[in-house]
């Protein structure tokens, strides 16, 4: 009897064991490859960067970014409090998007959640920091979650042209994501330097991997591509700062737009405006803010301030509402922004995920908040479709909606992972 039990035991271990080998088995590949150790040529390019000293890349504007290894003591109390502020009270409304073609002379953008967003430009389309992983991590079993589920599947996504990354953080630079486009697309992907190691040990073939350093361009598809700063930093492991991170400038014959990636505020947005802008439209970060760490993510107001110092026409925010990365509340990045935004004249767009934003017919300025009016921001407006009930109101109906506890059954529903 004894010897069985002790069988039980060894196989029920086996099993365990044998689980949690299967579970973490993409761990290593996902953690991505030092750049360091990926070649010759991209080593000597490394070497020779303005930004990278002493072993490893940093951010070269006055006042160095403040990096943290980890939440401050002085947090790890707050983690626990106001759970459910920082979580959508309800869930989130989808869009499907456009599926016409993009406009020949214009600039029309779907934000798919997050900072993954496309943006179509003079009849071209570019794929900004494509994530459709459940979760931001190196497993699927641990790490920040998804509100709301992706409003389109990957293989449903239409031909793009370029994809271009900011940096190799979780949730901006997905290892599933990445495999998948590599099936699904041809475009080449545009990235800061060193981050090509980490795609080619994904399997994407070095010919469509162009990297660039700031100050550098690239022309792909009749668009010019040019690698701008950030105040930020970059690592998939306990190792900081091995590949740059950056901006992009994305100019057509007529058009301009500008994705700041993640960034801290910094002077250096006023050069990239004199020198690229003035710009359509710009895709800044409004999201993920902490006084623990001011240096590499800015504020809504600070999102504004480099907003108006790049000579943009319309600000659509990106990072928030899809993950939760910081303690602020849930809703609070775009009621700050929207106040913001409103105080100083500026034309906003808060798109709900998969909606399309057309540049070109966006709000007057005197209608600063999107589809909101002047006396109330998007939040305020659209408590039920930014997934936040009103008191005395039942969930909204609309086909797009999932009831809570229930799996959205609509089109592009799950938000899992896109596959290796």
């Amino acid at each position: 009897m004894a010897g069985m039990r002790t069988a039980r035991r060894i196989l029920a271990g086996g099993a365990v064991l044998a689980a949690a080998g299967w579970a973490l088995r993409e761990v290593p590949a996902e953690l991505g490859m030092r750049p360091l150790r990926s070649g010759p040529d991209r080593v000597a390019r490394i070497r020779r960067s303005a930004q990278f000293r002493d072993g490893a890349f940093v951010n070269p504007m006055p006042g160095a970014a403040t990096v943290p290894s980890g939440p401050p003591v002085s947090m790890l109390g707050e983690f626990a409090q106001d759970r459910e502020q920082r979580h959508p009270a309800g869930p989130i409304p989808l869009r499907i998007p456009p599926a016409d073609a993009p406009p020949a002379d214009g600039v029309r953008a779907v934000w798919y959640g997050h900072a993954s967003t496309l943006v179509e430009i003079e009849g071209r389309r570019v794929l900004f920091d494509p994530v459709w992983s459940r979760r931001v991590s190196p497993t699927r079993f641990v790490g920040p979650k998804r509100h709301h589920p992706v409003p389109v599947e990957l293989n449903e996504l239409p031909e793009v042209d370029a994809i271009a990354i900011s940096h190799d953080h979780y949730d901006h630079l997905d290892m599933a994501t990445v495999r998948r486009l590599n099936r699904t697309q041809k475009a080449p992907f545009i990235v800061p330097l060193g981050i090509g190691a980490h795609l080619e040990r994904w399997g994407v073939a070095a010919y469509r991997i162009i990297e660039l350093d700031w100050d550098e361009e690239a022309e792909v598809a009749g668009l010019r591509f040019a690698a701008t700063a950030a105040r930020h930093f970059s690592g998939r492991t306990l190792s900081r700062n091995d590949t740059l991170w950056g901006s992009w400038v994305v100019a057509g014959p007529t058009k301009r737009v500008f994705y700041a990636g993640d960034s801290g505020y910094f002077e250096g947005y006023r050069g990239i405006g004199s020198k690229h802008g003035p710009f359509d439209l710009t895709l800044m970060p409004i999201g993920a803010y902490s006084p623990a760490w001011p240096d590499i993510h800015m504020n809504p107001e600070e999102a504004v301030n480099a907003h108006l110092d790049l000579g943009g026409k319309l600000l659509l925010p990106v990072h928030w509402a899809t993950f939760t990365l910081a303690l602020h509340p849930w809703a609070e990045p775009v009621d700050r922004l929207w106040r913001e935004a409103k105080a100083r004249d500026v034309r906003i767009a808060v798109p709900r995920p998969g909606e399309a934003v057309d540049a070109s017919a966006a709000p007057p300025r005197s209608r600063a908040g999107g589809r909101c009016s002047p006396e109330s921001s998007p939040a305020q407006r659209h408590d039920v479709e930014f997934g936040r009930e009103q008191p005395g109101t039942g969930p909204p109906r609309d086909p797009l909606h999932r009831r809570p506890g229930r799996r959205a059954r609509h089109r592009g529903g799950r938000g899992g992972r896109p596959g290796a």
